[in-house]
């Protein structure tokens, strides 16, 4: 599906010391979060984050990227070996949307930026597409990339 872009040097720390994150702690990292990815290897070259296996929907898919790409060590996941089951064969997924957190964000206004102007209401939407690994709506920070999920 591709490769997406994080901030290294931002994230929750994931493992023991000051090492890049280790294949097997990223892998305990999104497990923990309980979202079907029991059929997801992860494995790490450098700073990069590759996830191969199987998922059972696009959001799933989504919030794995989101989920190893916010830990501290990693600048990019690597997603061309994530199959989303019962796909067909050939079809192209929908590219995610993603957004990284500025200084002075908060939801409201990402909402706004993302969505149009007097729509900051739909902030809710942003913060329950980011659930579990969001745990609080006020509790961004600058360098976070966020799922951006799309108006229905």
């Amino acid at each position: 599906m591709g490769l997406f872009d994080f901030v290294k040097s931002v994230g929750k720390k994931i493992g023991i010391g000051d090492d890049e994150p280790k294949a097997e702690d990223l892998k305990k990292e999104l497990d923990s979060h309980e979202l079907g990815t029991e059929n997801v290897e992860v494995l790490v070259q450098g700073d990069k984050a590759v996830l191969k296996g199987n998922v059972t929907n696009q959001e799933i898919l989504e919030k794995a990227i989101i989920a190893v790409g916010n830990s501290l060590g990693i600048s990019k996941v690597e997603t061309d070996e994530l199959k989303i089951d019962n796909a067909p064969t050939g079809s192209i997924e929908k590219a995610p949307v993603f957004y990284t957190v500025k200084k002075g964000d908060n939801l409201w206004k990402i909402a706004e930026a993302q969505y149009g102007k007097g729509k900051g209401a739909k902030n809710t939407l942003i913060f329950e597409a980011n659930k579990p690994m969001l745990t609080h709506p006020d509790k961004i920070y600058p360098g976070q990339v966020l799922r951006i999920p799309e108006l229905k």
